[in-house]
């Protein structure tokens, strides 16, 4: 009985196909395509980590952001994570805003020791200690963000070996990268990683005085989504766009860093604008209208944007995130 039902129906279907154009076919391809797409548009903002994680939690935004990241986590000497008190509890007042929540490894700042934990049994004491830095509260995934000297030799077995050790786990792995780094980058690395984030920023500061000016310009966005699309050809859903929430100083005393949020309490008036004055020296840094610009061309070419780092935010009509939630919601 079965059997003639099943002829019957493929023969209908046969015929409705064969009554629609082709074109129909690809049209709903399209639409289905362009719809994963867009619930698929990542907003991804890191937050130091601190004694008072959950308190500094409790100030994300988390209707605006789609996965949080916690930084840093890193061995110490002797090879031991550092304790990182009620992770958990922030990783479940993630997941209850639907956000997926990260330990990030590494950082600019990462400890001089790392290239060590990074071959032998240092290496894989580090791999066992992450994934249960995992599993134990319940985070989806470990974000590397090893840069300069640390992407050595080792980098790319150390990834290979962590990624297969946490997808046994159903967790993520992500790396944030850099440009100016792009050499040390093997595919087969970056091949490991579920998505990169571009870190489009610190193309100069305080440690380059000799050279004062924008560190993060919408020119390098261009080029450096450029870079990863065309030349390493990264499918664009495994790339994001770093966007800084903070400037450098140069010249006078002017500080040498200083968050989105201090410059606007200094100088209210310096939202829509990339530079300001300040003490005989310039700040520079991202106003409002070139993060809606960024994030409007990462909307175009990639899958999403990253932030360092949400804390250094404004609040209200002044947000970044703000702005960058309207480009994401088009508004």
């Amino acid at each position: 009985m079965k059997l003639p039902k099943l002829f019957t129906k493929c023969i209908f279907a046969f015929m409705v196909i064969f009554a629609f154009s082709t074109s129909c076919s690809k049209k709903s391809v399209t639409v289905s395509k362009k719809a994963r797409t867009d619930n698929r548009f990542k907003v991804i903002g890191y937050l130091p980590n601190r004694i008072d994680l959950v308190a500094a939690a409790n100030q994300v935004d988390f209707a605006k952001i789609t996965h949080l990241y916690i930084a840093f986590i890193n061995p110490d000497s002797l090879g031991n994570l550092t304790v990182t008190q009620n992770l958990k509890e922030v990783a479940a007042l993630a997941h209850s805003k639907n956000v997926q929540i990260m330990a990030s490894i590494g950082g600019g700042g990462a400890p001089k020791y790392y290239p060590s934990f990074l071959v032998g049994e240092k290496k894989a004491k580090l791999i066992t200690d992450l994934v249960n830095l995992a599993v134990e509260n319940n985070l989806d995934g470990i974000d590397v963000d090893l840069e300069g000297d640390l992407i050595d030799v080792n980098y790319e077995n150390f990834v290979i070996d962590l990624a297969t050790a946490l997808r046994q786990k159903n967790k993520l792995i992500t790396a944030a990268i850099a440009t100016v780094y792009k050499s040390q980058f093997t595919d087969k690395a970056l091949a490991q990683f579920d998505f990169v984030n571009i870190m489009s920023y610190d193309r100069t500061g305080p440690w380059r005085p000799d050279k004062p000016g924008p560190h993060s310009p919408y020119s390098m966005a261009e080029e450096d989504l450029q870079y990863w699309l065309e030349t390493r050809k990264i499918p664009k859903e495994k790339l994001t766009l770093g966007v800084p929430f903070y400037g450098y100083g140069f010249g006078g005393t002017a500080p040498e860093s200083m968050s989105y949020k201090n410059i606007l309490r200094q100088y209210p008036d310096s939202v829509n604008q990339d530079q300001m004055h300040l003490n005989g020296g310039m700040v520079y840094y991202n106003g409002l209208a070139t993060i809606r610009k960024k994030t409007e061309l990462a909307k175009e070419k990639v899958g999403g944007v990253m932030i360092w780092q949400l804390l250094q935010d404004s609040t209200g009509v002044k947000s970044l995130l703000g702005e960058i939630d309207g480009v994401v919601k088009g508004k």
